[in-house]
């Protein structure tokens, strides 16, 4: 089997990865389906069964949600595919600042924000030109920012404001812009195959984020930031770095790392990944939501989309300078 689907294109290699992982999901969305049909006579049972089933639910349908967009991702072409990540980007951005409240000297920043500073950094995606692209924002707009705020001659809480902003754009574009910039990385002797480093990313993630999730949940240990996170305890973590990187070093074979690079880079993405998470949980307590979509009862729900993608805008950066800086790309 090995032999065959080596023997495949780039593009069906990348074609049968797709349909293992869709196949993947569907068996673990029939199993979720079979779970939710059992019932306990014990009404504590019951409501702890259907917490665990809410949860489980929650991780597929974010799951399904992830490896669909690059999918469609993969199929478009490399302008379209830059499109979809930037209004990603758009929308992510607009989620934090529309539950985080701004002031009538924002609107310039704003505007800056997302008409400016939001396609000019995909632009820079789009022309390789990666290394004006990985300063962009952390240098250039960081200054330029203030000064606009500055501008509209308001100094009520301006530290503040511009801090929230800023780290908006780092999360919510700097972040999500690494993705497709994966796709752009020329490696040698690679063929082209950069939609299965975008998909290893997602995989080793979303694996540790649920191999995290699920631990947390089925044994009790000590919380470590209890006012921030009900489930992050460092044997849960542990868990799912393992999960994540182990991962990593199996799927070395569709990557162009052997598996002793895969696994240092898989757990430094799942370090990224699960750690940022913790991050925007915190914010999300100082802001009083539970959600980042400010619907729902969950404290602990994924209803909005940076709730979705929190976890990947903190690895995807730190896993393409990492890739970079190794491969000397």
């Amino acid at each position: 089997m090995y032999q065959a689907l080596k023997n495949l294109s780039a593009t069906q290699q990348i074609g049968v990865m797709f349909i293992i992982v869709f196949g993947l999901l569907i068996v673990a969305s029939l199993g979720l389906f079979l779970l939710s049909m059992r019932e306990h006579e014990d009404p504590l049972m019951q409501q702890s069964h259907d917490t665990r089933l809410a949860d489980l639910s929650s991780l597929l349908r974010t799951s399904w949600m992830m490896i669909f967009v690059f999918w469609v991702a993969w199929l478009a072409g490399d302008a379209t595919r830059l499109v979809l990540f930037a209004l990603g980007s758009f929308f992510a951005l607009r989620e934090f600042l529309t539950l985080s409240p701004t002031r009538q000297g924002d609107h310039r920043s704003l505007v800056l924000a997302f008409f400016g500073v939001l396609p000019f950094q995909y632009v820079l995606v789009g022309t390789e030109l990666f290394n004006l692209f990985t300063v962009f924002i952390p240098v250039y707009v960081f200054l330029a920012l203030p000064v606009a705020s500055a501008l509209a001659n308001d100094p009520t809480r301006f530290l503040e404001r511009n801090a929230k902003l800023q780290w908006g754009i780092m999360v919510c574009i700097y972040g999500m812009s690494h993705v497709p910039a994966l796709m752009l990385l020329d490696f040698p002797r690679y063929d082209k195959k950069n939609a299965f480093l975008v998909l290893f990313l997602v995989l080793v993630v979303q694996t540790c984020m649920v191999t995290q999730h699920l631990v947390a949940r089925q044994r009790k240990h000590r919380l470590v930031a209890p006012q921030i996170s009900q489930t992050f305890t460092w044997h849960s973590w542990s868990c799912g770095m393992a999960a994540g990187s182990l991962l990593g070093a199996l799927l070395a074979g569709i990557t162009p790392f052997v598996p002793g690079q895969a696994f240092a880079l898989g757990f430094v993405a799942c370090a990224a990944g699960s750690l940022g998470h913790l991050v925007m949980k915190a914010l999300k307590r100082d802001r009083g939501i539970p959600i980042w979509k400010g619907e729902g009862k969950s404290t602990t729900g994924a209803g909005g989309m940076l709730d979705r993608i929190d976890s990947l805008c903190f690895a995807a950066p730190v896993f393409f300078h990492s890739v970079r800086w190794h491969f000397g790309l």
